[in-house]
């Protein structure tokens, strides 16, 4: 149970939720009324309210405010209730950390605030990225282009920036192992992060490397598997440095690939440069991630794939920052909700995974908040000025995600922006697939 300083009285538990609705509608000075604002207590729009007035509550060291708001929140939105309760426990857990961190509550808990993440097994990691489409959309996506970017190359380099350690890759074998010019030679080369971001392998990226020389050559692939340790917080210059040195590409007479699968915004954006960026005179173009992609162009890559989550959450304003990741992180907890029991270990897993991207973007600030997701839009920006343009994706490869779809639950979708391809589930936009050349 989480408790706070002797300023303030312990956090009582959660009622039972069909009394919920009278006691929650107790008023305090400064709180503002849910029926003034078209909701009533325990809807969405509500808890988002609650959320925003104790982020506010907090930001100027008003405990008492903060402390009313956090006992209603602790009251409607219990741990284990249904998807949007669970969700607002999530923001509960990472305000109560932002103000013990900050001191402006003076906030104390007899338990850890953070859920602790799961370290997975190979097999246990493969289950988890197949529960929804959220990582598989931009794995089916990329390899329907590898296959067409690299098809009659013998020589096959991929560099593979994947935040879920290479699960994509057996699919990829699969594919070249049944090519029907034979399989090219394949190189595959991976950043090993200095940092934990979850979901989190218990093996280490040597092993891992040995099982998927093995699981090649069981479908006849020659493979070669490099890890070089590297660290988003620089760019992965050593990762870059590497691939200079070593000459990918057409200089080896290879055909280089690099795949981005939502690592890219752990690079950090200009905002994370902070007061040096500004007197610096330090543009969008000169980011840390506008520098990386302008070094893989000129690695002259064949073909670059860029994969992530459709948000924004870079704001500097806490409460700009809270509403757009409360209005993107409902939908994996919506997902789950349609075929997880609620006790279910790999839900807890799956929600352990998204409370932490919701304390690091509300608890979190300067290096150490490194969810600063971009939009589409920002990173199509991005690689024109990098010197890439961006390519359609094939009937083929959109055939390949439709029926890849086609495997979970009706409200996932497709569809085409441009020459992207988006996710989304129930219409609101997931996660987005672009392909690119150098210009």
């Amino acid at each position: 149970m989480m408790q706070f300083s002797e300023s303030f009285p312990p956090l009582p538990p959660p009622l039972p939720h069909q009394i919920i609705p009278n006691k929650a509608a107790r008023r305090w000075p400064g709180l503002p009324s849910p029926k003034l604002q078209g909701s009533s207590f325990g809807d969405a729009n509500c808890m988002e309210q609650l959320l925003v007035h104790c982020a506010n509550a907090i930001e100027t060291n008003d405990a008492t405010l903060a402390q009313q708001i956090l006992w209603v929140l602790n009251n409607i939105a219990p741990p284990d209730g249904d998807s949007g309760q669970r969700l607002t426990c999530g923001f509960l857990r990472a305000l109560i950390s932002r103000a013990a961190r900050s001191g402006s509550c003076k906030l104390l808990s007899d338990v850890a605030v953070s859920i602790p993440n799961h370290k997975f097994s190979i097999i246990e990691l493969a289950g988890f990225v197949d529960l929804t489409p959220w990582h598989r959309f931009g794995f089916t996506a990329a390899n329907a282009a590898v296959m067409e970017a690299v098809e009659g190359r013998s020589v096959v380099h991929i560099v593979d920036l994947s935040l879920t350690h290479c699960m994509q890759i057996p699919t990829l074998i699969d594919s070249f192992s049944t090519r029907p010019e034979g399989p090219p030679f394949l190189k595959l080369t991976v950043a090993g992060a200095t940092e934990d971001f979850p979901p989190m392998l218990d093996l280490s990226y040597e092993d891992l490397g040995a099982k998927l020389i093995n699981f090649a050559r069981s479908r006849n692939v020659a493979m070669e598997f490099r890890v070089v340790p590297s660290s988003s917080s620089d760019g992965f210059s050593s990762l870059i440095d590497h691939l200079k040195i070593t000459g990918a590409g057409d200089n080896n007479g290879e055909a280089l690939i690099v795949n981005c699968q939502m690592l890219l915004h752990y690079i950090p954006d200009s905002e994370t440069l902070g007061a040096s960026c500004v007197a610096n005179h330090v543009n969008s173009h000169h980011s840390p991630r506008s520098m990386f992609l302008k070094a893989v162009r000129g690695l002259n890559p064949c073909t670059v794939l860029l994969v992530d989550e459709d948000a924004d959450f870079t704001s500097e304003n806490l409460v700009t920052r809270l509403r757009s990741a409360y209005n993107y992180l409902w939908i994996p907890y919506d997902t789950v909700e349609t075929f997880l029991p609620r006790e279910s270990r790999q839900r807890q897993w799956y929600e352990a995974d998204m409370c932490w991207k919701i304390e690091n973007v509300v608890a979190q600030e300067g290096p150490l908040r490194v969810e600063r997701l971009e939009p589409k839009g920002k990173w199509v920006q991005r690689m024109r000025g990098a010197g890439f343009r961006g390519v359609g994706f094939s009937e083929e490869a959109v055939a390949e995600v439709k029926s890849m779809l086609d495997e979970h639950a009706a409200g996932w979708g497709m569809k085409r922006e441009e020459q992207d391809l988006v996710l989304t589930w129930k219409g609101h936009n997931v996660v987005f697939a672009t392909a690119w050349l150098p210009a």
